[in-house]
């Protein structure tokens, strides 16, 4: 069981801040990195499809491969524990078996609610477009990056999220197929050497309407 080191969301929430400076010194290891995506991950997904793909970028050599593909933001990938590259998966159905076969063996699931589910959802993701599908997979990545930052945050640590990059290269670098992972953000993330900056935000009066 986590034991967050803030488990304070109204201070996670308002006191989260961009970081671009980070200790070199302090390493996040990886059980406490799966730890932090796992948790992360019970962000909600359309129909549970799960979409989002990590990469951890650690390693000297990886953040070395990374650096020219991240234009100016250059100083997260040098002195953060981490680059996590957030990836959505344009095929991320093909996980639908495993998914609600895993519910029913777990006792969430009926039989027979996972065999309704799975005939329509399966059909009805497979006939999406490109761009569609694209549209569906950022969206719910999206929401997990976000549920990311705040878990980083509750575990002592910040974050960055950066969308400058040269998204064209991005899974190819890492070894992806480009035609099926398309890059939604990087976060960066490790403990602080700054305190970021305080922004302002509109009122909701501002971009809100009422009916």
């Amino acid at each position: 069981m986590t034991t967050f080191k803030n488990n304070d969301f109204s201070d996670l929430l308002k006191n989260r801040r961009s970081i671009r400076a980070y200790d070199p010194a302090v390493k996040i290891s990886k059980e406490e990195m799966m730890e932090m995506l796992a948790e992360a991950a019970t962000a909600p997904s359309s129909v549970n499809m799960q979409p989002w793909r990590f990469v951890v970028v650690e390693s000297q050599e990886g953040k070395d491969k990374l650096k020219p593909l991240i234009r100016f933001n250059t100083n997260q990938n040098d002195t953060s524990s981490a680059m996590i590259l957030i990836f959505g998966d344009l095929e991320c159905y093909s996980y639908g078996k495993e998914i609600y076969d895993t519910a029913v063996d777990l006792g969430k699931m009926p039989a027979e609610v996972r065999d309704q589910q799975l005939a329509a959802i399966l059909p009805y993701y497979e006939s999406f477009s490109k761009e569609k599908m694209n549209d569906v997979v950022k969206i719910d990545s999206s929401l997990l990056a976000m549920q990311l930052m705040l878990v980083a945050r509750a575990h002592g640590y910040d974050t960055n999220p950066i969308g400058g990059f040269e998204a064209d290269q991005l899974a190819a670098a890492f070894d992806l197929d480009s035609e099926r992972y398309v890059p939604v953000m990087i976060l960066s993330i490790g403990k602080a050497a700054e305190e970021g900056y305080e922004s302002i935000r509109l009122s909701p009066e501002k971009f809100t309407d009422w009916k």
